[in-house]
């Protein structure tokens, strides 16, 4: 069927110049499809044999490490994994293609209480005696656990695209690890850091044993508080001022009461003997009875106790107390002993009496100031958190339940006191605040302080840890730096390391004691034995060998303690380094360490330290450190409040690429948020990304390296786009360099998507579309549009691994992993500020015609912006400065006339001339024809008789095409 018309008709007309456009195409489809794809990819590399590829290429090359923190084996990943490894992969990656080599191994944290809290919860469950099982038998429960949850972890890695040594990881519980744990421990006893001691440590009554500063967790708590007097049984003072008086302390530990051996002062603080005038309901204390308070408290001891009136008798400085001595609230019950008054530094008048009660069983101050006054540090509180049976009155109650019967007892001994007209003794007053408490990360539960003999290293002294820990850190570099003061400040004023624990599962603390002396024995070649048997039998060696096997010949094994306390598994972790690192392609020190911020007091401080105390150095050189994941409300996460988001919902619903972008995109500085909605909009940023990678491909279908066009022979445009690359590509560089990866990707999807989709990429459809293939514009627009492949693929690729690969093999297959690319090299003459300056004022004045163009579409003056033609209005100076710019083309509109008026000033840039300001652009409907295949609208569309319906260039294209003249079809 032919057209009764002698003209085409335009449909027509499109239709048969539709296939002379140059359309995009390429297979990278629009959708990803991640949660299908991924695994395949993960398959490809398996099969491809990618890592090995990788370990080739990286001979030669200057080394990067980056050591893995162990995480626990006990459980499946949670997001605080995911955030943690996905940010080591980016920095391992991308120091890869910036051309460094590249050994990541990563580790497990296999022994110690998490595990063992698992194995026991089958054991309650199954109503079985954890004591009664065998120890060995118990260690090998606890092995094969920690192993089935290394190997399941293990694919939950690497399903989130982490790349790295998986078939060479290094677990803590390996017969290898064990081995180099016990000799780093022997390091410590042999250069005389190591000793026992008794000392108060932070105690688990649940787990029943002692627990580090990292094992720690604070929650609020209700306390009871008490208000106590102590009769003073001797007064130093020359005026008698402290005759019949009682010293009133305040404590949120009613428990400690037991415990108690001391008084504390403040030698700076003055201090009141107070007379009770009269009360009110509820006072323990009658009128009559005198006490001794700060005098800063005065009023809120009266209110506390229900004094109504009183009288000041004495006041009296702090250090006039100096050998004062109470009796013990309970004496004549058990506790006949004489309670001496010590002047401490630690005393203020924050709250209670401003005299505080030492129990140097229960508190770090209470223990250095009794030992250093050769006060007796009693043990009252067993393992379990029950007083012991030689504790009168108390003998087997719970310390968390012993405040009502404290109580009940001090107020008894009150009434006496008050009945026998004799100084008040006991109980004063009872309260409760709430405040921040300790308690066990594992169980929940509150913990106490308990004075036991424990292992520790000492932190002062001869080559003191120390000062050499805190002189190591001043080489490290700290991301974000103000982390630097964070861990300064908890190793300036840290304690001797306790690094003891009384459990089975994890390496022995090996050494012996002489029983005679009390001294351990530091022998090298007893634990050289030690460390052999380890290294082929495991830790296990220990409680299977005889002690003779490793005091060997010339010693009695019974005449020494073998020590069965098992070793700080932060100190296991802290040894890492020495059976990871050192080795051929893993540097000592290691380049970097990253992991979480509460890690200041975990695995970066036991690290340091026993580098520092074994070698001498850091074993890091820079530390990074991430913050924690809250919900979109910013709370923790919990099962309970049903905002709990797993990796692996996130990987099976979105695909692992969106969770690595969501990483890479937050201020992982600071605490992240996540949550549907936030990963929703993750997934558009995804989004447009890929669309870019997929604008990209189908530009380039065909590309070959004839096209190349010379830098000095770009246009404008191109030149901008590749010093915007070479912004971009800076931006990386420091990154690896620094390690500072925060709002590097952001900035990479802005580029993509403000300078590249909204601005170049719409520019330029009509060149790449429409122009002829040997067009210098279409060739100068697909040589930057090659430079931009590579680019973004290279540099996208740390962070969406399975994207990038997709997006490298749909351009030049699946022989070579985008991931063994290098970062494309940017030459320093794209680099281009003037330039940069110049096309920012271009694009302002771009944006303001473009938003004239909108005014008109919303006026229904116009649709498309082809269907416009402009006015824009210069001053001498605005067009001088911008000569050459083809604004129709910048546009989008199908002609765009430049009046120059000479009599007004600039708007568009700042210039000297007088005059009135120049009108804006004026928009009007283009006079003229729509071409067929352009679209554009111009007086000369169909002025080529054998190409009707288009404009003279696209009869050209067509022309050189070989295409049959639409003339000649109409004839046909």
């Amino acid at each position: 069927m032919t057209s009764s018309s002698s003209e085409p008709d335009k449909t027509s007309l499109a239709d048969q110049y539709r296939d002379t456009v140059f359309l995009p195409r390429t297979t990278f489809p629009m959708r990803g499809n991640l949660p299908q794809q991924e695994p395949k990819w993960l398959e490809k590399w398996r099969a491809g044999g990618l890592d090995e590829r990788l370990k080739q290429q990286a001979q030669g090359r200057p080394v990067f490490t980056l050591h893995d923190g162990p995480p626990y084996a006990n459980g499946h990943l949670h997001i605080g994994h995911a955030l943690n490894k996905i940010n080591k992969d980016v920095i391992n990656r991308a120091h890869r293609m910036a051309g460094y080599a590249v050994r990541y191994v990563p580790g497990w944290d296999c022994h110690g209480l998490p595990i063992e809290w698992k194995v026991e919860e089958g054991y309650r469950k199954a109503k079985r005696d954890k004591d009664s099982v065998p120890v060995l038998e118990f260690r090998a429960e606890c092995r094969s656990y920690a192993g089935n949850w290394l190997n399941i972890q293990m694919e939950e890695f690497q399903r989130l695209g982490v790349q790295a040594e998986w078939q060479n990881r290094y677990a803590t519980m390996d017969f290898s690890s064990e081995a180099a744990i016990a000799e780093e421990i022997g390091r410590f006893l042999l250069n005389g850091k190591l000793y026992r001691g008794l000392r108060p440590v932070m105690w688990s009554p649940v787990e029943k044993t002692a627990l580090a500063e990292a094992e720690i967790e604070y929650h609020d708590h209700t306390s009871t508080t008490i208000l106590v007097a102590f009769p003073v049984v001797k007064d130093p003072t020359p005026a008698h001022a402290l005759a019949d008086v009682s010293v009133v302390i305040w404590t949120t530990t009613p428990w400690t009461i037991p415990g108690n051996r001391a008084l504390a002062y403040g030698p700076e603080i003055t201090y009141v003997v107070l007379r009770v005038d009269e009360t009110r309901e509820g006072a323990m204390l009658e009128p009559g009875a005198r006490v001794l308070v700060a005098e800063a408290l005065v009023e809120s001891f009266c209110s506390e106790t229900h004094v109504s009136a009183h009288h000041i008798l004495y006041t009296l400085p702090g250090s006039a107390l100096a050998g004062a001595v109470c009796a013990h609230p309970l004496r004549g019950a058990g506790y006949d002993f004489d309670v001496p008054m010590l002047a401490g530094e630690f005393v203020t008048t924050d709250a209670g009496t401003g005299l505080v009660h030492q129990a140097p069983a229960h508190g770090e101050d209470d223990f250095m100031l009794c030992r250093a006054n050769g006060v007796d540090v009693p043990e009252t509180v067993l393992d379990d958190g029950t007083y012991a049976p030689w504790v009168p009155g108390f003998a087997g109650v719970h310390v968390f339940k012993a405040a009502d019967v404290v109580c009940t007892t001090l107020a008894s001994v009150m009434e006496r006191a008050n009945a026998a007209g004799t100084a008040p003794a006991g109980l004063v007053g009872r309260g409760q605040i709430v405040h921040s408490y300790p308690h066990s990360w594992r169980s929940r539960a509150p913990i106490i302080y308990r004075a036991t003999p424990q292992w520790f290293i000492r932190m002062d002294g001869e080559n003191a840890l120390r000062e050499n820990a805190l002189k190591a850190l001043d080489n490290v570099t700290f991301v974000p730096a103000q982390a630097r003061n964070r861990l300064t400040s908890m190793i300036r004023t840290r304690p001797d390391w306790c690094i003891s624990r009384q459990r089975a599962w994890g390496v022995p603390i090996a050494v012996f004691v002489e029983k005679r002396t009390g001294e351990v024995l530091r022998d090298t070649a007893v634990m050289q034995r030690v460390v052999d048997a380890f290294r082929s039998e495991g830790a296990d060696a220990w409680y299977t060998s005889e002690p003779s096997r490793f005091l060997g010949e010339g010693r009695n094994p019974d005449d020494y303690e073998q020590v069965f306390d098992i070793v700080d598994v932060w100190f296991e972790s802290g040894s890492t380094h020495a059976f990871v690192l050192g080795r051929p392609g893993l540097s000592f020190p290691a380049d970097l360490y990253l992991e979480g911020s509460d890690q200041h007091r975990g695995w970066f401080q036991s690290s340091l330290l026993e580098s520092v105390g074994t070698r001498g150095v850091s074993p890091f050189k820079a530390v990074v450190t991430n913050g924690f994941v809250l919900d979109e409300q910013g709370r923790k996460m919990s099962k309970s409040l049903g905002n709990v988001i797993a990796p692996q919902d996130v990987n099976d619903s979105m695909g692992a690429d969106v969770l690595r972008l969501w990483v890479m995109n937050s201020d992982t500085n600071d605490d992240l948020r996540i949550g549907k909605e936030i990963l929703k909009q993750q997934g558009e940023l995804y989004r447009r990304l890929r669309n870019t990678l997929r604008w990209l491909l189908g530009g380039l279908d065909g590309f070959t390296d004839a096209e190349v066009v010379p830098y000095a022979e770009l246009p404008e445009l191109e030149r901008w786009v590749l010093h915007r690359l070479s912004e971009l590509g800076g931006l990386v560089a420091r990154a690896v360099e620094t390690h500072e990866w925060v709002g590097v990707y952001p900035a990479l999807h802005g580029f993509c998507t403000t300078d590249l989709s909204a601005f170049y990429f719409d520019i330029r459809k009509d060149a790449l579309y429409c122009d002829a293939p040997s067009s210098p514009t279409r060739r100068a627009v697909r040589t930057v549009l090659d430079v931009l492949h590579r680019c973004l693929s290279t540099w996208l690729a740390p962070v969406l691994v399975f994207t990038a690969e997709e997006a490298w093999a749909a351009r030049f297959g699946e022989q070579a992993s985008v991931h063994e690319q290098a970062f494309f090299d940017l030459p320093a003459e794209w680099t281009d500020t003037d330039l940069d300056e110049r096309w920012a004022r271009i694009r302002s004045v771009r944006r303001i015609i473009t938003t004239e163009i909108e005014g008109a579409r919303r006026a229904g003056t116009i649709g498309s912006s082809l269907q416009a033609q402009v006015e824009l209005t210069f001053s001498e100076e605005e067009a001088s400065i911008f000569a050459g710019v083809n604004w129709g083309e910048l546009a989008i509109v199908s002609h765009v006339e430049v009046v120059i008026d000479p009599t007004s000033s600039s708007i568009y840039v700042d210039g000297d001339e007088g005059g009135d300001l120049h009108g804006a652009p004026v928009v009007r409907v283009a006079e003229g024809e729509k071409c067929a295949r352009c679209w554009k609208v111009l007086p000369e569309t169909g002025s080529n008789p054998a190409y009707p319906g288009v404009c003279p260039r696209c009869a050209d294209v067509v022309a050189q095409s070989g295409f049959a003249s639409v003339s000649v079809q109409a004839g046909a």
